[in-house]
């Protein structure tokens, strides 16, 4: 397999970060949606980021045409003010590239990534069924804080998630960041 090469999403990845996301909604194990996404409606979606919620995609090789097999990215929790510093994410590998730690080296990347945006944790719910995901959210230091019975229906069947999250402690200050600064 060539190199992975981790780097910021751009617009132009929004057709391949469209196929994988999709994937993961016909699979059935990774997210609740059930409505595939086109390449616009993904373009719009980097297009509208900010720069506190990072979104990076793996390559396979160096070449700005290597195709994108796997992307992270950060979303805003809720909507309130006091959450700001507070995000969710989301990772996926294409469905040909899974078992090859390309999801690993997205959140080695990823990590420092919200540190430096000054979020100060990540979280995500998790099937857990999912035992892939659960387990490269462990061996980056998540922890797990609890399970959501019955947290939606899906396909005929009530669906339960794990709720797992990171801390970066170097970012609780006192008092908090000031988010009209950001």
């Amino acid at each position: 397999m060539s190199e992975i090469v981790i780097r910021p999403a751009r617009l132009d990845d929004a057709a391949e970060i469209a196929v994988i996301y999709n994937q993961g909604i016909r699979g059935r194990n990774a997210t609740y949606e059930t409505e595939e996404r086109s390449a616009e409606e993904r373009r719009a979606w980097l297009a509208a980021k900010d720069n506190h919620h990072p979104t990076l995609v793996a390559m396979l090789g160096t070449d700005d045409d290597a195709p994108v097999v796997g992307w992270v990215s950060a979303s805003d929790y809720r909507p309130r003010e006091c959450y700001r510093g507070i995000a969710e994410f989301s990772v996926y590998v294409h469905d040909d590239y899974q078992g090859r730690q390309i999801g690993r080296k997205l959140m080695d990347a990823f990590i420092p990534a919200c540190v430096d945006a000054g979020l100060w944790k990540i979280l995500s719910r998790v099937f857990p069924e999912n035992v892939g995901s659960l387990a490269l959210c462990k061996a980056v230091g998540f922890r797990e804080v609890g399970l959501y019975e019955s947290h939606s229906y899906l396909d005929g069947v009530w669906r339960d998630v794990v709720i797992v999250e990171r801390l970066f402690p170097e970012n609780v200050t006192d008092p908090p960041p000031d988010p009209a600064e950001w």
